[in-house]
Protein backbone atom coordinates (compact mmCIF):
# COMPACT_ATOMS: atom_id res chain seq x y z
CA UNK A 1 0.00 0.00 0.00
CA UNK A 2 1.33 3.41 -0.96
CA UNK A 3 1.22 5.79 2.02
CA UNK A 4 0.26 9.40 1.52
CA UNK A 5 3.19 11.75 2.04
CA UNK A 6 3.26 13.68 5.30
CA UNK A 7 2.25 17.31 5.09
CA UNK A 8 5.15 19.75 4.90
CA UNK A 9 4.78 22.90 6.91
CA UNK A 10 6.70 26.14 6.74
CA UNK A 11 6.94 28.71 9.51
CA UNK A 12 7.10 32.46 8.86
CA UNK A 13 7.23 35.45 11.21
CA UNK A 14 5.41 38.61 10.10
CA UNK A 15 5.41 42.19 11.40
CA UNK A 16 1.90 43.23 10.43
CA UNK A 17 -1.43 41.44 10.30
CA UNK A 18 -2.11 43.17 6.97
CA UNK A 19 0.55 40.94 5.41
CA UNK A 20 -2.16 38.26 5.50
CA UNK A 21 -5.37 38.92 3.53
CA UNK A 22 -8.35 39.35 5.85
CA UNK A 23 -10.36 36.37 4.46
CA UNK A 24 -7.33 34.10 4.88
CA UNK A 25 -6.72 35.12 8.51
CA UNK A 26 -10.41 35.10 9.41
CA UNK A 27 -10.87 31.60 8.04
CA UNK A 28 -8.98 30.61 11.20
CA UNK A 29 -10.29 33.29 13.57
CA UNK A 30 -14.01 33.48 12.86
CA UNK A 31 -14.81 29.97 14.21
CA UNK A 32 -13.42 30.96 17.63
CA UNK A 33 -15.67 32.20 20.43
CA UNK A 34 -13.62 35.36 21.00
CA UNK A 35 -13.94 38.37 18.65
CA UNK A 36 -10.56 39.76 19.71
CA UNK A 37 -8.34 37.61 17.47
CA UNK A 38 -10.12 38.54 14.26
CA UNK A 39 -8.22 40.37 11.53
CA UNK A 40 -10.16 43.66 11.72
CA UNK A 41 -9.61 44.04 15.48
CA UNK A 42 -5.88 43.27 15.40
CA UNK A 43 -5.33 45.27 12.21
CA UNK A 44 -7.10 48.25 13.75
CA UNK A 45 -4.71 48.08 16.71
CA UNK A 46 -1.74 48.28 14.35
CA UNK A 47 -3.12 50.71 11.78
CA UNK A 48 -4.31 53.15 14.45
CA UNK A 49 -0.90 53.26 16.17
CA UNK A 50 -2.28 51.72 19.36
CA UNK A 51 0.23 48.89 18.98
CA UNK A 52 3.63 49.17 17.39
CA UNK A 53 7.26 49.82 18.30
CA UNK A 54 6.49 53.29 19.72
CA UNK A 55 3.86 51.81 22.03
CA UNK A 56 6.15 49.02 23.22
CA UNK A 57 3.99 46.38 21.52
CA UNK A 58 6.06 45.24 18.53
CA UNK A 59 3.94 42.85 16.42
CA UNK A 60 5.86 39.61 15.89
CA UNK A 61 3.19 37.24 14.63
CA UNK A 62 3.86 33.57 13.95
CA UNK A 63 2.30 31.89 10.91
CA UNK A 64 2.36 28.31 9.61
CA UNK A 65 1.82 27.44 5.95
CA UNK A 66 1.13 24.25 4.05
CA UNK A 67 2.08 25.00 0.48
CA UNK A 68 0.48 28.45 0.07
CA UNK A 69 -2.33 27.87 2.54
CA UNK A 70 -2.31 29.50 5.98
CA UNK A 71 -3.00 26.71 8.48
CA UNK A 72 -1.79 28.28 11.73
CA UNK A 73 -1.29 31.73 13.25
CA UNK A 74 -0.47 33.25 16.62
CA UNK A 75 -0.78 36.99 17.36
CA UNK A 76 2.40 37.72 19.32
CA UNK A 77 4.16 40.86 20.51
CA UNK A 78 7.63 41.67 21.72
CA UNK A 79 7.15 43.77 24.85
CA UNK A 80 9.57 46.20 26.44
CA UNK A 81 7.29 46.67 29.47
CA UNK A 82 4.27 45.06 31.14
CA UNK A 83 1.70 47.81 30.68
CA UNK A 84 -1.68 47.10 29.12
CA UNK A 85 -1.69 43.41 30.03
CA UNK A 86 -3.78 43.33 33.24
CA UNK A 87 -1.70 40.39 34.45
CA UNK A 88 0.78 41.94 36.80
CA UNK A 89 4.18 40.31 36.51
CA UNK A 90 6.18 43.25 37.84
CA UNK A 91 7.39 41.12 40.75
CA UNK A 92 9.02 38.76 38.26
CA UNK A 93 10.67 41.70 36.50
CA UNK A 94 11.96 42.96 39.86
CA UNK A 95 13.28 39.51 40.72
CA UNK A 96 15.03 39.26 37.36
CA UNK A 97 16.72 42.61 37.98
CA UNK A 98 18.01 41.42 41.37
CA UNK A 99 19.36 38.28 39.67
CA UNK A 100 21.04 40.35 36.96
CA UNK A 101 18.74 38.91 34.29
CA UNK A 102 17.24 40.97 31.45
CA UNK A 103 13.46 40.45 31.81
CA UNK A 104 12.60 42.57 28.79
CA UNK A 105 11.99 42.10 25.96
CA UNK A 106 9.54 39.28 26.51
CA UNK A 107 7.29 37.52 24.00
CA UNK A 108 3.59 37.94 24.72
CA UNK A 109 0.50 36.30 23.30
CA UNK A 110 -2.77 38.15 23.91
CA UNK A 111 -5.15 40.54 22.21
CA UNK A 112 -3.60 43.88 23.23
CA UNK A 113 -5.20 45.77 26.10
CA UNK A 114 -8.03 43.22 26.19
CA UNK A 115 -8.32 41.24 29.44
CA UNK A 116 -10.87 38.81 28.03
CA UNK A 117 -10.50 35.03 28.01
CA UNK A 118 -10.05 33.28 24.68
CA UNK A 119 -6.44 33.56 23.47
CA UNK A 120 -5.13 30.52 21.59
CA UNK A 121 -3.28 29.58 18.44
CA UNK A 122 -5.43 29.86 15.33
CA UNK A 123 -5.33 26.51 13.56
CA UNK A 124 -7.25 25.30 10.50
CA UNK A 125 -9.78 22.60 11.46
CA UNK A 126 -8.59 20.45 8.55
CA UNK A 127 -5.12 20.08 10.08
CA UNK A 128 -3.65 18.00 12.91
CA UNK A 129 -4.07 20.51 15.73
CA UNK A 130 -1.70 18.76 18.13
CA UNK A 131 1.06 18.52 15.52
CA UNK A 132 0.79 22.18 14.47
CA UNK A 133 0.59 23.35 18.09
CA UNK A 134 3.81 21.47 18.86
CA UNK A 135 5.41 22.91 15.72
CA UNK A 136 4.48 26.46 16.75
CA UNK A 137 5.81 25.96 20.28
CA UNK A 138 9.13 24.73 18.84
CA UNK A 139 9.27 27.77 16.59
CA UNK A 140 8.65 30.06 19.57
CA UNK A 141 11.31 28.28 21.63
CA UNK A 142 13.84 28.65 18.81
CA UNK A 143 12.93 32.31 18.27
CA UNK A 144 13.32 33.14 21.94
CA UNK A 145 16.60 31.23 22.23
CA UNK A 146 18.01 32.86 19.09
CA UNK A 147 17.04 36.36 20.20
CA UNK A 148 17.78 35.90 23.91
CA UNK A 149 14.18 36.52 24.95
CA UNK A 150 13.65 35.95 28.68
CA UNK A 151 10.28 34.24 28.45
CA UNK A 152 7.06 33.59 26.57
CA UNK A 153 3.70 34.41 28.16
CA UNK A 154 0.13 33.79 27.00
CA UNK A 155 -2.60 35.72 28.81
CA UNK A 156 -6.35 35.10 29.22
CA UNK A 157 -6.08 31.78 27.47
CA UNK A 158 -8.82 29.55 26.11
CA UNK A 159 -9.53 26.83 28.74
CA UNK A 160 -9.22 23.89 26.33
CA UNK A 161 -6.07 25.25 24.72
CA UNK A 162 -4.52 25.72 28.17
CA UNK A 163 -4.53 21.96 28.70
CA UNK A 164 -2.67 21.40 25.42
CA UNK A 165 -0.03 23.96 26.33
CA UNK A 166 0.45 22.61 29.84
CA UNK A 167 1.19 19.24 28.27
CA UNK A 168 3.94 21.01 26.28
CA UNK A 169 5.58 22.38 29.42
CA UNK A 170 3.96 25.77 30.02
CA UNK A 171 3.03 26.57 33.63
CA UNK A 172 -0.39 28.00 34.47
CA UNK A 173 -0.97 31.02 36.69
CA UNK A 174 -4.48 31.40 38.12
CA UNK A 175 -6.26 34.78 38.13
CA UNK A 176 -9.88 35.84 38.27
CA UNK A 177 -12.28 38.03 36.34
CA UNK A 178 -15.84 39.05 37.17
CA UNK A 179 -18.18 37.29 34.75
CA UNK A 180 -21.97 37.29 34.44
CA UNK A 181 -23.53 34.07 33.24
CA UNK A 182 -27.14 33.62 32.28
CA UNK A 183 -29.01 30.98 34.23
CA UNK A 184 -31.58 30.58 31.50
CA UNK A 185 -32.92 34.09 32.12
CA UNK A 186 -35.81 35.15 29.90
CA UNK A 187 -36.37 38.60 31.42
CA UNK A 188 -34.50 41.16 33.50
CA UNK A 189 -36.74 40.20 36.42
CA UNK A 190 -35.34 36.67 36.19
CA UNK A 191 -31.87 38.16 36.68
CA UNK A 192 -33.10 40.21 39.64
CA UNK A 193 -34.57 37.13 41.22
CA UNK A 194 -31.15 35.57 41.92
CA UNK A 195 -30.36 38.30 44.48
CA UNK A 196 -31.44 38.52 48.07
CA UNK A 197 -34.27 40.94 48.81
CA UNK A 198 -32.01 43.79 49.92
CA UNK A 199 -29.89 43.75 46.78
CA UNK A 200 -32.95 43.49 44.54
CA UNK A 201 -34.20 46.73 46.09
CA UNK A 202 -30.80 48.38 45.57
CA UNK A 203 -30.70 47.47 41.88
CA UNK A 204 -34.27 48.66 41.29
CA UNK A 205 -33.42 51.94 43.00
CA UNK A 206 -30.30 52.38 40.88
CA UNK A 207 -32.28 51.69 37.71
CA UNK A 208 -34.85 54.34 38.64
CA UNK A 209 -32.08 56.92 39.03
CA UNK A 210 -32.03 57.41 35.24
CA UNK A 211 -35.64 58.51 35.16
CA UNK A 212 -35.16 60.78 38.16
CA UNK A 213 -32.17 62.35 36.44
CA UNK A 214 -34.12 62.87 33.19
CA UNK A 215 -31.84 60.49 31.34
CA UNK A 216 -32.62 57.77 28.83
CA UNK A 217 -30.36 55.00 27.58
CA UNK A 218 -30.34 54.00 23.92
CA UNK A 219 -28.76 50.89 22.46
CA UNK A 220 -26.94 51.62 19.18
CA UNK A 221 -25.86 48.82 16.85
CA UNK A 222 -25.40 48.01 13.18
CA UNK A 223 -26.48 50.66 10.69
CA UNK A 224 -27.37 53.08 13.51
CA UNK A 225 -23.69 53.29 14.40
CA UNK A 226 -21.58 56.11 12.95
CA UNK A 227 -17.99 57.28 12.81
CA UNK A 228 -18.98 60.34 14.82
CA UNK A 229 -20.42 58.22 17.64
CA UNK A 230 -17.25 56.12 17.71
CA UNK A 231 -15.18 59.30 17.89
CA UNK A 232 -17.34 60.53 20.78
CA UNK A 233 -16.69 57.21 22.52
CA UNK A 234 -12.99 58.03 22.38
CA UNK A 235 -13.71 61.35 24.12
CA UNK A 236 -15.49 59.55 26.94
CA UNK A 237 -12.72 56.93 27.16
CA UNK A 238 -10.04 59.63 27.23
CA UNK A 239 -11.87 61.65 29.85
CA UNK A 240 -12.26 58.62 32.11
CA UNK A 241 -8.54 57.89 31.88
CA UNK A 242 -7.73 61.50 32.77
CA UNK A 243 -10.35 61.75 35.52
CA UNK A 244 -9.05 58.74 37.43
CA UNK A 245 -5.37 59.40 36.82
CA UNK A 246 -5.06 56.65 34.22
CA UNK A 247 -3.33 58.93 31.71
CA UNK A 248 -0.57 56.33 31.46
CA UNK A 249 -3.21 53.76 30.55
CA UNK A 250 -4.70 55.66 27.62
CA UNK A 251 -3.54 52.95 25.27
CA UNK A 252 -5.96 53.39 22.36
CA UNK A 253 -5.94 56.26 19.88
CA UNK A 254 -8.89 58.22 18.53
CA UNK A 255 -8.18 56.61 15.18
CA UNK A 256 -8.75 53.17 16.72
CA UNK A 257 -12.26 54.12 17.84
CA UNK A 258 -13.09 55.84 14.57
CA UNK A 259 -12.00 52.80 12.56
CA UNK A 260 -14.48 50.60 14.42
CA UNK A 261 -16.90 52.10 11.90
CA UNK A 262 -17.35 50.55 9.43
CA UNK A 263 -14.61 47.94 9.87
CA UNK A 264 -16.06 46.33 13.00
CA UNK A 265 -19.53 47.79 13.35
CA UNK A 266 -21.14 44.36 13.24
CA UNK A 267 -19.51 43.58 16.60
CA UNK A 268 -20.08 46.93 18.36
CA UNK A 269 -22.90 47.64 20.82
CA UNK A 270 -23.04 51.18 22.24
CA UNK A 271 -25.12 52.11 25.29
CA UNK A 272 -25.58 55.88 25.00
CA UNK A 273 -27.18 58.10 27.65
CA UNK A 274 -29.07 61.22 26.59
CA UNK A 275 -30.55 64.01 28.67
CA UNK A 276 -33.81 65.76 27.78
CA UNK A 277 -32.03 68.93 26.67
CA UNK A 278 -29.07 67.41 24.81
CA UNK A 279 -29.08 65.66 21.42
CA UNK A 280 -25.54 64.39 21.93
CA UNK A 281 -24.74 61.59 24.38
CA UNK A 282 -23.81 62.70 27.89
CA UNK A 283 -22.38 59.28 28.68
CA UNK A 284 -21.60 56.09 26.82
CA UNK A 285 -20.27 52.56 27.19
CA UNK A 286 -18.98 50.34 24.41
CA UNK A 287 -19.32 46.57 24.23
CA UNK A 288 -18.33 43.95 21.66
CA UNK A 289 -20.44 40.90 20.90
CA UNK A 290 -19.96 37.60 19.13
CA UNK A 291 -22.30 34.64 19.20
CA UNK A 292 -23.72 34.28 22.69
CA UNK A 293 -20.99 36.41 24.31
CA UNK A 294 -20.82 40.09 25.25
CA UNK A 295 -17.72 41.99 26.30
CA UNK A 296 -17.69 45.37 28.02
CA UNK A 297 -14.70 47.53 27.15
CA UNK A 298 -14.83 51.27 27.98
CA UNK A 299 -17.13 53.93 29.35
CA UNK A 300 -17.27 57.62 30.25
CA UNK A 301 -19.59 60.57 30.94
CA UNK A 302 -19.54 64.36 30.70
CA UNK A 303 -20.44 64.85 34.35
CA UNK A 304 -21.47 62.72 37.28
CA UNK A 305 -24.97 61.30 37.00
CA UNK A 306 -26.27 59.18 39.84
CA UNK A 307 -25.81 55.47 39.04
CA UNK A 308 -25.32 56.08 35.31
CA UNK A 309 -22.18 53.95 35.36
CA UNK A 310 -24.04 50.94 36.78
CA UNK A 311 -26.82 51.31 34.22
CA UNK A 312 -24.65 51.87 31.13
CA UNK A 313 -22.03 49.26 32.01
CA UNK A 314 -24.01 46.53 33.77
CA UNK A 315 -27.81 46.71 33.79
CA UNK A 316 -28.47 47.84 30.21
CA UNK A 317 -25.97 45.34 28.72
CA UNK A 318 -27.47 42.55 30.83
CA UNK A 319 -30.98 43.47 29.72
CA UNK A 320 -29.86 43.65 26.07
CA UNK A 321 -27.98 40.40 26.50
CA UNK A 322 -30.98 38.54 27.86
CA UNK A 323 -33.06 39.77 24.93
CA UNK A 324 -30.42 38.62 22.43
CA UNK A 325 -29.53 35.21 23.85
CA UNK A 326 -26.26 36.21 25.52
CA UNK A 327 -25.12 33.57 27.99
CA UNK A 328 -21.81 35.13 29.10
CA UNK A 329 -21.06 38.82 29.75
CA UNK A 330 -17.51 39.89 30.64
CA UNK A 331 -17.79 43.58 31.68
CA UNK A 332 -14.04 44.27 31.64
CA UNK A 333 -11.28 44.76 34.19
CA UNK A 334 -11.89 45.52 37.85
CA UNK A 335 -14.43 44.13 40.25
CA UNK A 336 -15.23 46.31 43.23
CA UNK A 337 -18.70 47.19 41.92
CA UNK A 338 -19.27 44.15 39.73
CA UNK A 339 -19.36 41.42 42.33
CA UNK A 340 -22.44 42.91 44.01
CA UNK A 341 -24.34 43.06 40.73
CA UNK A 342 -24.21 39.45 39.70
CA UNK A 343 -20.63 39.11 38.44
CA UNK A 344 -18.93 36.45 40.59
CA UNK A 345 -15.17 35.97 40.61
CA UNK A 346 -14.47 33.47 37.85
CA UNK A 347 -11.13 31.73 37.21
CA UNK A 348 -8.97 32.53 34.21
CA UNK A 349 -5.39 31.53 33.47
CA UNK A 350 -2.18 32.73 31.93
CA UNK A 351 0.63 30.46 30.71
CA UNK A 352 4.35 31.02 31.17
CA UNK A 353 7.71 29.65 30.13
CA UNK A 354 11.05 31.20 31.09
CA UNK A 355 14.17 30.51 29.08
CA UNK A 356 16.47 31.76 31.82
CA UNK A 357 17.06 28.67 34.03
CA UNK A 358 16.91 30.50 37.37
CA UNK A 359 13.60 32.19 36.59
CA UNK A 360 12.12 28.92 35.32
CA UNK A 361 13.23 27.14 38.50
CA UNK A 362 11.67 29.82 40.73
CA UNK A 363 8.44 29.72 38.70
CA UNK A 364 8.21 25.97 39.14
CA UNK A 365 8.92 26.15 42.85
CA UNK A 366 6.30 28.76 43.76
CA UNK A 367 3.54 28.89 41.14
CA UNK A 368 1.45 26.11 42.71
CA UNK A 369 1.46 27.96 46.03
CA UNK A 370 0.47 31.20 44.29
CA UNK A 371 -2.40 29.42 42.54
CA UNK A 372 -3.65 27.96 45.81
CA UNK A 373 -3.72 31.43 47.36
CA UNK A 374 -5.64 32.81 44.37
CA UNK A 375 -8.17 29.98 44.59
CA UNK A 376 -8.81 30.81 48.24
CA UNK A 377 -9.35 34.46 47.30
CA UNK A 378 -11.90 33.48 44.63
CA UNK A 379 -13.78 31.36 47.15
CA UNK A 380 -13.76 34.16 49.75
CA UNK A 381 -15.12 36.69 47.24
CA UNK A 382 -17.92 34.41 46.11
CA UNK A 383 -18.88 33.49 49.66
CA UNK A 384 -19.85 37.14 50.17
CA UNK A 385 -22.08 37.68 47.12
CA UNK A 386 -25.58 39.14 47.78
CA UNK A 387 -27.31 36.17 46.18
CA UNK A 388 -29.91 33.72 47.30
CA UNK A 389 -28.26 30.69 48.84
CA UNK A 390 -29.26 28.45 45.94
CA UNK A 391 -27.30 30.57 43.44
CA UNK A 392 -23.96 30.61 45.29
CA UNK A 393 -22.35 27.82 43.26
CA UNK A 394 -20.10 29.36 40.58
CA UNK A 395 -18.89 27.31 37.62
CA UNK A 396 -15.91 28.06 35.45
CA UNK A 397 -17.12 29.14 31.97
CA UNK A 398 -16.28 26.82 29.09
Amino acid sequence: MVQAPKARYEVAWIRHVEEIPQPVWDALALPLKTPFLEWAWLHNMERSGSTGANAGWLPTHLTVWRDRTLVGAAPLYLKGHSYGEFVFDHQWADLAERLGVSYYPKLLGMSPFTPAEGYRFLIAPTEDEAAITALMVRAIDEFCDRNRISGCHFLYVDPDWRLQMEALGFRKWLHHSYIWQSQGFQTFDDYLNVFNANQRRNIKRERKSLEKGNLRLEVITGEALSRNLCSQMYDFYSDTCDKFGWWGSKYLTRKFFEQLYPDYQHRVVLFAAYSEDNNAPVGMSICLTKGDRLYGRYWGCQEEYNHLHFNACYYAPIEWGIEHGITMFDPGAGGRHKKRRGFPATPNYSLHRFYEPRLQKILGAYIDEVNEMEQREIEAINADLPLKQATQSIEEPG
